[in-house]
């Protein structure tokens, strides 16, 4: 089992590392191609005007996220053409199915993109050009794959002829016309092929040459070589799942939970009532949940929460429910002893109980969302998890308002790993879930527009003056309004929450979808009719962002439906008239300079230490079970003092802001020998000598309190090659390699430092 994803950029650790497992492939799979062609990679992702191409690429990644296959696809939009520079499945994966499936994609995303046809280059099947009878056989196998999806080499042209007399094996130009039942005319194809030359092949080929392979093209329109190995081609049967359809991951699991009290709005008839409407629009395409692991929830929850959540709703079972009604001081180190006393600790209000039903439906409803995720990650322009129970009232260690597990913001923190996210919440009540999980982040943008907290759920929050702390500050926006609130108003404020949007420029948007600010709803108190839930999905859907769409609230059930039918036609409608996300040139993001001069150090632990250091780790760098390592790390040192705890910290800052830390300690039983185990640095601030002044200033910490030798472990695969040198230029050297200690092919490399006596 694999996905397709597309990586637009480097600017996240995430894609970085990405980039390299592709880059690892290229060198193995194209031994003869120059290196500098595959370092220059991220650059050509980069800076698209420097090259005039935009560089898109696609990997497929397993269960297990390695690169399994890659595909670099370049796009001219000034002569509306798709180039597929490269497409390779990884050693050993040959003849596995991810070939056909990254041609596919590829394909997809010049229809996408409009393109007259899809260019790339293919070594020839003819032994006058190719002697060499085991390249030929691999030639005509080539040319068999690509001529199933209609792709044939252009004939009547002398693009084959060598650049110099002595080459061999010289490429025809093949098209993929995507289907389109015209080719493109002699002087469209003119200027094509010249900017391939050019643009790609620039220091290759003398203008002479590339003017005689251009003058060479006659026919009008061209033509393509006769089917040689397929007699009847046909294009790829799959589809794009956009703009035509919309994912839909529906919560089949949610009717088991069902509270029959009177009053009791957050029932299953909400999903009938929103199912049975938007179904009958023909936009919808039901595709099911997957499965994923608990590590996505406990990335952006409290583990505690978690186990609390799951052992509480067992023992309560399936018929009885759990009401919270007592509410102690959260005091972490003395929890309540009584079970109903300790669902107060954990929530915020009386109304949302607990049972085991619960617990399945907002798990299931977590999958859906990270479904919905994934779909978008692999090109969906929108997918729905049409979910209950809700979530966006779960913050990071407390449920309540119905919600358990907030389910947009273990999508957006998912998402994070890969690029930027917006989250957009238009829900009648405040998002506090997004708000308290990324209050410190930079890098997930929180908008929510609500009733002002003074009269509506959850009171607590919502103000206009939170805006983030720390890293976060000014990437918290929150739009309380008044009870009573007209449709022209409401889409007056949504259109200043998408400026400030527009201006973050994310790569993805999280939407939390509630219907609750419709007129009538027992929940609310504003009047918007289905003619305006038209206009607010037309203004999101003209973002232009690949988008995944969050069921949150809405429970009048007489108008739930038709509001959510209007929306997501409004939405469809905004989605088609936007300019593609993809035809956006990419903006390259500075990082702002630091003096170092001016940064600080601190080695004591501070209570909001904690929610700095996930915010810092969790940048994709670090897998989810490894960031609530780090976490506890903070949380044992803090509860039990370094001493007690092994855990030694220090932080490096800048105007009170954290850039990085970490994390060190005598290892028991030895004579002066520590333990490095964590050293991190904020991914905006790296390449700036922070992490090397870091590691400094802990050495020297480490020497006056004994240290004679320090000790880092790090893996050995090429993700990780970066740090490895980090390391040894900073003078460490390998001590130890423990072959597939983390997994198979990923090793333990242990380097190790000698502190001389004059640094002790």
């Amino acid at each position: 089992m694999f996905r397709i994803r597309k990586v637009l950029d480097d600017t996240t650790p995430q894609n970085r590392l990405v980039i390299a497992e592709a880059q690892a492939i290229l060198r193995s799979q194209f031994s003869g191609m120059p290196a500098e062609d595959i370092e220059k990679l991220p650059e050509l992702l980069r800076d698209p005007l420097k090259h005039r191409f935009r560089t898109v690429l696609f990997v497929a990644e397993d269960a297990r996220e390695r690169v399994r296959g890659v595909a670099v696809l370049m796009h001219a939009p000034d002569l509306d053409f798709c180039f597929l520079d490269l497409l390779s499945a990884a050693p050993g994966r040959t003849g596995s199915g991810i070939g056909s499936a990254l041609y596919e994609r590829v394909r997809e995303e010049a229809i996408a993109l409009g393109a007259v046809g899809l260019f790339f280059e293919c070594l020839p099947d003819d032994p006058a050009l190719c002697p060499d009878p085991a390249l030929l056989r691999q030639n005509r196998e080539r040319l068999k794959f690509y001529e199933r999806f209609g792709a044939r080499p252009i004939v009547g042209t002398r693009y084959e002829t060598p650049v110099r007399p002595t080459d061999t094996c010289p490429p025809y130009l093949v098209l993929d016309p995507l289907g389109r039942p015209e080719l493109p005319s002699r002087d469209r194809t003119r200027a094509i092929v010249r900017a391939i030359l050019e643009r790609k092949y620039g220091r290759l080929c003398p203008p002479e040459y590339i003017d005689m392979v251009v003058q060479s093209i006659q026919d009008d329109p061209i033509r393509l070589r006769p089917p040689r190995y397929i007699r009847r081609t046909t294009a790829s049967p799959r589809r794009p799942l956009l703009p035509e359809r919309i994912p839909l991951v529906l919560n089949m699991n949610h009717e088991v939970h069902h509270v029959r009290e009177r009053g009791y709005v957050e029932a299953p008839v909400r999903i009938r009532s929103i199912l049975g409407e938007i179904e009958t629009t023909q936009l919808f395409e039901r595709v099911p949940a997957r499965r994923f692991g608990e590590r996505h929830i406990r990335a952006v929850h409290d583990g505690r929460l978690v186990d609390y959540l799951e052992r509480a709703c067992r023992e309560v079972g399936e018929e009885r429910l759990l009401y919270p009604y007592v509410f102690p001081v959260r005091n972490i180190s003395r929890l309540p002893r009584e079970r109903s006393v300790l669902a107060g600790y954990w929530c915020i209000d009386t109304f949302t109980p607990i049972n085991l039903r619960f617990f399945m439906a907002a798990r299931a409803a977590v999958d859906c969302a990270l479904t919905a995720a994934d779909l978008v990650l692999q090109g969906a322009r929108f997918a729905y998890a049409l979910v209950r129970p809700p979530g966006h009232h779960a913050e990071r260690r407390t449920f309540g308002g119905f919600c358990y597990f907030c389910n947009g913001a273990i999508a957006a923190h998912y998402l994070s790993r890969y690029g930027r996210v917006a989250i957009l919440d238009i829900d009648y009540h405040h998002g506090n879930g997004q708000q308290d999980i990324f209050y410190h982040r930079n890098d997930v943008l929180t908008v929510s527009i609500h009733g002002h907290p003074s009269f509506a759920y959850p009171y607590f929050t919502g103000f206009r003056d939170e805006t983030g702390i720390g890293p976060g500050t000014g990437f918290n926006l929150n739009f309380p309004l008044p009870e009573k609130v007209s449709p022209e108003k409401y889409l007056e404020t949504l259109d200043a929450a998408l400026a400030r949007i527009r201006r973050f420029a994310p790569d993805w948007l999280v939407l939390c979808l509630g219907f609750d600010t419709a007129k009538g709803d027992p929940t609310g108190t504003w009047s918007n009719t289905a003619r305006d839930f038209f206009r607010i999905g037309h203004a999101i859907g003209s973002l232009g962002l690949p988008t995944v769409i969050v069921q949150e609230g809405g429970y009048r059930i007489a108008t739930l439906g038709t509001n959510a039918r209007n929306f997501f036609l409004g939405l469809a409608e905004g989605g088609h008239v936007a300019k593609p996300i993809a035809a956006r040139p990419r903006q390259r993001r500075s990082t702002p300079a630091i003096d170092l001069s001016q940064l600080t150090f601190r080695d004591t632990l501070a209570p909001e230490d904690e929610a700095r250091v996930r915010a810092l780790v969790a940048d994709g760098m670090f897998r989810p079970e490894e960031i609530e390592i780090a976490v506890e790390l903070v949380r044992e040192a803090r509860t039990r003092g370094s001493a007690a705890s092994g855990y030694w910290f220090l932080f490096v800052e800048h105007e009170g802001r954290m850039l990085g830390y970490a994390c060190y300690g005598p290892i028991a039983g030895t004579d002066g020998r520590f333990d490095l185990y964590w050293i991190a640095v904020d991914p905006q601030m790296r390449g700036q000598g922070i992490g090397r002044l870091l590691l400094a200033e802990a050495e020297r910490r480490m020497a006056a309190c004994g240290a004679k030798r320090i000790y880092v472990e790090t893996s050995s695969t090429e993700l990780y090659r970066a740090t490895r040198r980090f390391y040894e230029r900073a003078g460490y050297r390998r001590a130890a390699l423990l072959p597939d200690f983390y997994r198979t092919g990923d090793g333990k490399v242990i380097y190790m430092r000698e502190l001389p006596a004059a640094e002790r």
